[in-house]
Parts: structure tokens; sequence; C-alpha cells
């Protein structure tokens, strides 16, 4: 579609807007609305606007020229001007839901095959679609293009992060063979506290107690879990328990983190340009964050040899240092973690990593999707020494899933095991005193 109708364009509907796009299923022949809509955006794309027009009076004798001679209803009429709207105000047949707080992912798989995640579970739209792939490449267009991103042949890939927050990644053919995808992943503004979490049942009272006085008492943390378990989620709430006080500096691919705090400095990781030049990783910034006297580094996500680094900074000082990382389970991090410090080219023996993962993490915290696509914080474990060379985890606090309701959600309990955590020390230690009763700290 022409710069000119996207820009300057704001329709003037000649009947109101009364029904949504998502109400779709009301309508009787949707393959004809279908054939409408491709009609009248390729009609809208090939065609100059005369410049004895109005660009709205252009675009309304478009739409009308093309359904003249079909009986349609008033709905079926509004329907069509608000798609054309979303065309050129908008962001094509993915407006709604990017404007819906229900739907909190977007997967554009194909021009026919688009599915939203709505409460943790996915499902197929058949009230969307794009007409073809070219379509599917200009809404992609449209997208990034105020981020100052771009996506060609040279450059199939892109990965950053809508105004609002949410994440987009986008991928065209020659590296998408079924064509061009699109991945939205919406930032949830209603997730503000550990109380929201609770209240839906991701982790216990006790639990979010324990993440406070953890953070406020200067714990190094990694929180753990697979795609789409909630791992930004959970770090951006722990990140609200750091005072106001600290200066806080985090580092992300695309920043996604919203901290209320007002010390805040916020690093932003950058591709290269078209001389494949001006590359900025997290390595990069996680280097030269240690020299911007920071109270706190929180990592969005280690993935690669910045790993040695940000161990190395919770080595030397920086206590409190918050992170997240891929990986299914505890155990299943910190081989992750030994595995990026071996990136960095370092020739150091494995035990000798191993110790200095032990002396710079105190938790690691496992959140999961469950079978239920509900998000549930499975584990929060210390580490606690070596058995044979090897790291010893012990769990605080788990979650033990017995099997599934009739309902299909997942049936379990929240454990807390009946110990004393060696990391309270280190907590009480910050003047954090507050878990007297979870732990009977005052018993023998």
């Amino acid at each position: 579609m022409k710069n000119s109708l996207i820009d300057a364009f704001n329709i003037e509907r000649k009947i109101p807007k009364n029904i949504g796009v998502t109400d779709y299923e009301v309508f009787q022949d949707k393959k004809l609305l279908d054939d409408l809509r491709t009609k009248i955006v390729e009609n809208l794309i090939d065609k100059e606007m005369p410049e004895d027009k109005l660009l709205t009076e252009f675009i309304n004798d478009e739409i009308d020229r093309t359904i003249e001679g079909y009986d349609l209803s008033n709905l079926e009429r509004s329907h069509l001007f608000n798609l054309i709207d979303n065309e050129i105000n908008g962001y094509g047949p993915i407006t709604e839901l990017l404007e819906d707080k229900n739907v909190t992912e977007i997967m554009v798989n194909s021009p026919k095959e688009i599915y939203v995640e709505i409460d943790g579970q996915l499902i197929k739209d058949e009230s969307v679609s794009f007409i073809n792939d070219d379509h599917i490449i200009r809404t992609i267009e449209r997208l990034i293009e105020p981020l100052g991103r771009t996506i060609d042949v040279s450059n199939p890939m892109v990965d950053s992060r809508l105004p609002d927050g949410s994440r987009i990644n986008a991928v065209i053919p020659p590296l998408s063979t079924k064509g061009p995808v699109i991945t939205i992943r919406k930032f949830k503004e209603t997730m503000v506290g550990i109380e929201d979490l609770i209240r839906i049942g991701t982790l216990t009272p006790y639990m979010g107690r324990f993440l406070d006085a953890a953070v406020r008492g200067k714990l190094n943390i990694i929180v753990c879990g697979g795609t789409g378990s909630g791992k930004t989620t959970l770090l951006n709430i722990m990140s609200s328990f750091i005072g106001s006080h600290e200066r806080i500096i985090t580092i992300e691919d695309a920043a996604e983190l919203k901290l209320r705090q007002q010390h805040v400095i916020s690093l932003e990781t950058r591709v290269t340009n078209y001389e494949s030049e001006g590359e900025v990783t997290i390595r990069d910034l996680v280097i030269n964050s240690l020299r911007m006297r920071p109270d706190r580094i929180i990592v969005g996500e280690v993935r690669g040899k910045e790993a040695f680094d940000m161990l190395q900074a919770m080595n030397t000082g920086h206590d409190g240092s918050l992170t997240t990382l891929h990986a299914n389970g505890a155990w299943d991090a910190l081989n992750r973690l030994e595995t990026m410090v071996l990136m960095s080219g370092l020739e150091i023996p494995i035990k000798a990593i191993r110790e200095y993962i032990t002396s710079a993490i105190d938790l690691v915290v496992v959140i999961e999707r469950m079978n239920d696509g509900k998000r549930k914080v499975t584990s929060i474990s210390e580490l606690d020494g070596f058995i044979d060379d090897n790291i010893k985890l012990k769990e605080i606090f788990t979650f033990k899933q017995k099997g599934l309701t009739e309902k299909g959600e997942v049936d379990g309990e929240f454990i807390l095991n009946k110990y004393k955590p060696k990391v309270l020390s280190k907590i009480m230690a910050r003047g954090v005193n507050d878990l007297d009763d979870m732990f009977n700290i005052n018993k023998k």
C-alpha cells in the first residue's frame, strides 16, 4: 500500500463501526467477504490517487465501487470498512488481536494459519487471514518501520520490540521455507506485582515472601524455564523488590523489563548495519556495565559468552544480580552455564568452572508452563557445595504434580521443604529478618 495512503488517510466511515473484525463468525458467506477485502486492498495498492480527489473520498469510492451489486447487510458492509481501516490506520488483519488484552501471543504461520494464545491455550483464529505472503510482509514492514528496522532478502530476520513493550519476531524466505512468519509476544500490563502471581496460583504467599527477601538480601538469582514459561514476567516482578535508592543497570536484546524504580539505566544490544559493522552484544554491555557503578545488574537473558562476564560480576562484589536462562530445570540451567563459560574461549577446567558458578549463584528459580497452559514456579533451589565434584542443589520449595483434574487442569501442591537454607545467613546479614516464622529460625 502506498505511503501516501498509509500515512495520510483517516477513514470516514459511512457505516458506524459497530462490529469487530473478530465477530467474523456471524457472517454466512465468509468467502465472499474475503474476496471483496482482497479486491479492495489490491485496488488500493495498484491505483494512484487522482489529484482532484480527497483521500477519504477516493478510498470510500473505491470501496463502494468494489461492493456495488452485492447484497450486503449493514454488518457485512461495516465489517469490510473496518478491515480497510485496519489496513490503513493499523496493522492489517492482526490490528484487533494486538488491541485485545485477552490475547497474549499472536503467531502468523501463513496467510490462512493464524494462532493466538489466550489463558495459556493456543487457538487457531479462523476469523483472521491475510491475502497472500506479500500481504504478511507488508504488515511486517508496517510494524518494524517505526522501530528503525528493515526486513528483506539480505536481512530476512528481525527481532525487536513494539512501542508498547511487546516483542516481535519476524522471519521471511529464504530462512523460512514456508513463507513469512510473525510471532508477537504481547507485553502484559495487568501483571504488576507478586500478588498477581499468587492469585493465579503461580506460587504461594510463602514463596513470594521468600523471593522478596532474597532480592532485598542481594542474593544472585537465575530464573530459568522453557519458551513462554513466564521467565521475563517473573524477573520483572522480582526486580520490583529492589530498593528505590539503588542504581540498576538492565541489559537486554530487546527491552522488555519495566522497572518502577527511578534510578534505572536500560541498555539494549544493537545488530550489525548493512556493512556488517556496529554490532553491540550482551557481552559488550555486561562488560561496560561494570564501569557504570551499578548496585544491581539485571541481564534479560544469558545465552552465550556473556555468561562468564555475568558470573565474574557476581563474584566481584556485584551482589543481587538477576538474570534468566533458557533451561528446563535447575540442573539443566547449571549445565548450560558450564557450556556458556566454555564458549568464552577460556581454557578453564570443568571443576574450576563449577566452583566459579557455586561461588557466584545463590538461587535457581524454575518456572514452567504446565499442560493446562498455566505457569507455576516448580522449584526454588540453593547451591549447596559439591558432591563428587558435581554441584549440589537443594530444593527449598517444590511443586509436586499429582495428575490432572477432570477439567484437564494440573493437580498438585507446593511444598516447603523442612530445613534451614544456607542462604538465610546471607539474607539476614543484609538486615532482612522477616522469614523467622517460615523456617522456624528461633527454634532449635
